[in-house]
């Protein structure tokens, strides 16, 4: 599979996980929430232009916005978890995976 199509499925379980989780948590967790959105945000801005980046620009370009998104869903995960919010600090470790896996094979 390519990394631009694992690119896409990754901000596709994002943006899934993210309205999932807006129905289950309280408004309490709105900022935790709030990362979310912003980490698919800055995936969003990349989704278009992904499969045009030559090969050998793949990490240069996509690493830092890969890394920034982690970084945002570290910060929710961490949020709800101080919160008791174990099952959605899972989701959203499942989801950093993915993006750590994915700048792995870049």
């Amino acid at each position: 599979m390519s990394i631009s199509t694992r690119y896409r499925q990754i901000l596709e379980q994002i943006d899934q996980e993210s309205d999932r989780l807006y129905e289950i948590l309280p408004e309490s967790t709105a900022s935790a929430l709030r990362l979310v959105d912003i980490a698919a945000e800055g995936l969003q801005d990349w989704v278009d232009s992904v499969g045009e980046i030559p090969q050998f620009q793949l990490e240069e370009k996509l690493s830092p916005v890969l890394l920034k998104a982690h970084a945002d869903l570290d910060r929710a995960r961490v949020l709800l978890e101080k919160s008791d919010h174990q099952h959605a600090g899972e989701m959203i470790w499942e989801l950093e995976q993915g993006l750590y896996r994915l700048l792995n094979d870049l």
